[in-house]
């Protein structure tokens, strides 16, 4: 199912207001990779990147050019852990979530 433009904006908006939403999509996104929704959690995190850091400033981060990270997290994405770990980990520590 394809978002809306209103939608990804309606998400944006919330995500630079409201950082408990920015929190609970990385938890989300979290639980879904660990309940094996590899979909829903890519979706979820490409929102999330798209709404705050955006894949261009996620790339300066993490080390990986940011087309690596539009198809990683894209439909069709199929990502390593080796790949996929970092960018978790940034984004947890970038909203305060590390452990």
């Amino acid at each position: 199912m394809t978002l809306t433009r209103d939608f990804k904006e309606t998400v944006k908006a919330r995500a630079v207001r409201d950082p408990e939403f920015r929190k609970a999509l990385v938890s989300e996104a979290v639980e879904c990779l660990l309940a094996n929704d590899f979909d829903t959690a890519k979706s979820i995190l490409r929102d999330y990147i798209n709404a705050t850091i955006g894949f261009e400033g996620l790339a300066a981060e993490v080390g990986t050019p940011p087309k690596s990270l539009m198809r990683m997290f894209g439909p069709r994405g199929n990502p390593q852990a080796k790949s996929l770990l970092p960018v978790i980990a940034h984004i947890r520590k970038r909203e305060n979530l590390a452990a």
